[in-house]
Order: C-alpha cells, then sequence, then structure tokens
C-alpha cells in the first residue's frame, strides 16, 4: 500500500524563511532617520542645555553628556554636567542626571573676575562644571574628562557603562605642564568625545588660552594622552598655534585614520572660512603644518569627526564630519572671519582618511550647532547636537534663529547618508 506524499512543509518552511531574510535585508537597507529631543530649554530647573558629548561603550551603550546651565545661556555661571543613557540602540533613554563633580565647590577663575565691567558671567559663588569629553574605552570602561571652572581638569572612570562613576580625579598637573610654553589662564576640553588609537592610548584634545581680549582670548590647541588606560596622564606637543594664518584657534576634534595617524580639526577665525587641519603620527607630537579644508566650512563653530570601521564591509574604513554647512549670515554683517550664522547641520562623508569629501547630507537644515559623532555596533550612525527655533529671537539681540533650544539625538544610516548612492 502507497502511502500518499506528506505536504511539502520543510520546503514551504524553507521558501518561507528565504523571503523573510530578503525583506529583512530590504529592510536593514532603507534609508533610517529617526530624531528625537533629548534636553529641552527651561526644563527640569535649568534654563538651558549645550555642548553634547556622545559614545557608545564596548557593550553598545548609548551615553549622552551635556552641560546643564542652571541660570543663563552662557558659557559661565551654575553649570552641571548630566547624562542620560539607552542600552537599546538610543531608541529610548532613562532620566537625565548629575554625574561630574559631586564634591566640594571651587572657586571662581580669575581669568572670569578680572574680565572689565560687563564681561564678568555668571555670580561670584557660582561654579561652572565644562565641557564633558567621553572615550569609549575597547575593553569596557568608558572615560570622561571635564573641567571646573575652565581651570581645573579632572577625570574619572566607569566600569558599568555609566550606571556609576568613580570618584573624580584632578589631572590639572598635566595641562600645568604647558605653562612655561604657553602661561594659560583658562583650559577647556573638547568638547564632544575623544579617541582611543589602535595602540590603546587615550587621546583628548583641550585648548589653552591666555584670556586676552576675553576670557576665552588667544587659545592654542593640544592633546592630553593616557598610555595606562587613564591611570596617569601626560601633554603633548601644541597641534595648531594662535598665529596671523590661524587666528582664534580653539575647540577641536579628532580620529585616527586608516594609515594609523591622527588627523585633528579645528575651529577658526580664518578668514577662508574653513577647518584647520593638522596630522600626527601618534596623537601628540610631530603635528604637521597646518592646512585648511575647503570642503568643511567654519562659521566659527565646534564640529565633530568619527573615524570607523563598516561592520558590513570590513577592512573598510569611513570618516564622518557634522558641523553647520553655512557661511550665512542674516544681519549683512559678514566680514572675514567674523562669525556667521549656525545653522544646516551636516554629515559628511569621506572615503579616502579626508582627502576628500564626496557625501553631504543636511541632518538640520535649520538653526544649529554643536554636535559629536557616534557609530553603533552595527553600523547605525549617531548624531547628537544643538538644534533650534526658526524665528526664534536671540536674547538681547535682533538677530534671529535661535540654535540652543534643545539637544536632538539622531539615528541614521549609510543608505540615508548616500541616499542609496554607495
Amino acid at each position: 500500500m502507497i502511502l500518499p506524499r506528506p505536504p511539502p512543509v520543510f520546503w514551504i518552511s524553507r521558501a518561507l524563511l528565504g523571503l523573510a531574510l530578503v525583506s529583512a535585508v530590504a529592510l536593514a537597507a532603507a534609508p533610517l532617520l529617526e530624531k528625537r529631543h533629548l534636553f529641552e530649554e527651561r526644563t527640569d530647573g535649568f534654563i538651558s542645555y549645550r555642548i553634547p558629548c556622545l559614545v557608545v561603550s564596548a557593550k553598545g551603550t548609548v551615553l549622552v553628556f551635556c552641560e546643564a546651565r542652571k541660570y543663563s545661556g552662557l558659557d559661565w555661571g551654575e553649570i552641571e554636567i548630566h547624562q542620560r543613557r539607552s542600552t537599546d540602540g538610543g531608541r529610548t533613554f532613562d532620566r537625565a542626571r548629575q554625574v561630574a563633580h559631586l564634591g566640594p565647590r571651587l572657586p571662581r577663575n580669575p581669568a572670569n573676575a578680572d574680565q572689565p565691567p560687563g564681561k564678568v558671567i555668571g555670580g561670584r559663588n557660582e561654579q561652572t562644571v565644562n565641557n564633558p569629553v567621553a572615550i569609549a574605552d575597547r575593553d569596557g570602561t568608558v572615560h570622561l574628562i571635564y573641567c571646573v571652572e575652565y581651570m581645573r581638569t579632572f577625570y574619572a572612570r566607569s566600569t558599568d557603562d555609566g550606571l556609576t562613576w568613580s570618584q573624580p580625579a584632578d589631572i590639572t598637573a598635566t595641562a600645568d605642564r604647558f605653562r612655561l610654553e604657553w602661561p594659560w589662564r583658562v583650559i577647556a576640553s573638547g568638547p564632544g568625545h575623544g579617541s582611543q588609537l589602535r595602540n590603546g592610548r587615550l587621546v583628548v584634545p583641550v585648548w589653552l588660552a591666555k584670556a586676552e581680549g576675553g576670557a576665552h582670548g588667544n587659545a592654542v590647541v593640544a592633546t592630553i594622552f593616557s598610555d595606562d588606560r587613564g591611570g596617569t596622564w601626560q601633554r603633548g606637543e601644541i597641534a595648531v598655534a594662535n598665529t596671523t594664518a590661524t587666528p582664534g584657534t580653539s575647540e577641536s576634534t579628532l580620529a585616527q585614520l586608516s594609515d594609523g595617524r591622527v588627523m585633528l580639526v579645528a575651529r577658526n577665525h580664518a578668514g577662508s572660512h574653513r577647518k584647520v587641519v593638522v596630522f600626527s603620527h601618534d596623537g601628540a607630537t610631530g603635528w604637521s603644518r597646518p592646512e585648511f579644508a575647503d570642503a568643511l566650512l567654519e562659521p566659527i563653530c565646534q564640529a565633530s569627526l568619527f573615524s570607523y570601521e563598516d561592520p558590513a564591509a570590513p577592512g573598510k574604513t569611513r570618516l564622518l564630519f557634522s558641523g553647520p554647512d553655512s557661511l550665512e549670515r542674516a544681519d549683512g554683517k559678514a566680514a572675514p572671519g567674523s562669525r556667521r550664522d549656525r545653522k544646516n547641520l551636516s554629515v559628511k562623508l569621506s572615503y579616502d582618511d579626508g582627502r576628500t569629501w564626496l557625501v553631504t547630507r543636511a541632518l538640520e537644515p535649520g538653526p544649529s550647532a554643536y554636535s559629536d559623532l557616534a557609530v553603533l555596533p552595527d553600523g547605525t550612525m549617531l548624531c547628537f547636537y544643538e538644534s533650534g527655533r526658526p524665528g526664534a529671537t536671540r536674547p538681547n539681540s535682533t538677530r534671529t534663529d535661535w540654535p540652543y533650544a534643545r539637544l536632538t539625538f539622531a539615528r541614521f544610516n549609510l543608505d540615508w547618508l548616500t541616499a542609496g548612492h554607495e
């Protein structure tokens, strides 16, 4: 007796599985852009939130940091460092909390108090905790550098993806080693993320100012670094001096390129309105002669640089850059070297270590300013940035398009960035 053949359940399942896999691949390749506001001005007892910092830990936890400015949006005053944390790739975040400098308060920096009448920022008893810089170590540690009163530098670490932080260690002595060469009165780290080089070295960009002509005036750019996972810190060489060719240097960002060199990009006031770029073999010494990057516009604003290897194409390194991509100024006062309106925050992509930038995509066409970049283990790109309200008036000014209303977090993929032309 011949029994009837059973239905081809196995083959049907394989066919369905194949369709599911095809659908999954198609879905993964679809353009992705998601945004959410993580901090809003005039909420939770703070007037303003500024200065974004972003890292992804070795376990894939997303950590964002910022300055929570209590009484005003100005750079000096009662300011805390706040953190939010995500364990699902940035889809949701926990509540914000203060994470830096919870101990004894420190006195004000005399460089601010010595400014002419009308230039002193903040009250006598206020404390500025400023410029968070985080580094996600491959061993799972997250390192955090920050400053107090633009005068003291501190280091803390987390071994549980930002749930808890060590007691901060005062590492100002590292910055003091610059004083014989450059007698600074104001120091600031980054801001934004720092970098871990392939040999394990931790590198943090800093700028050091003599406070001439203003609390942040006459500054140079350099790096500090650690070769023992944050145990001790050393100073590097001055990377970009304040000269007639590169005036007004300050905030910088860096990344290691595919050939091992470290590329540093610095803010400046040069009339060309282009970012200043220098290179080093180790992120600390032997910096190249400064040059201007034609494709990287300089509205006189902080920017971010991030190098990563595409998990879908091992061995293929890409370099990302984010910053306001505009030189317009609404009030018409556009003298060479003067600040431009901060808007049209864009992400650029280079396939050749920054020699050319073939892709530029606007992430926030309206008012927008500081930003920081990171990449998830699956290749999804992240940007944490300042965004504003079109038409809003800047306090005590006739200029419009206030770019500091909120801090926005964006998730996007390569297909969105390249518009499908990768």
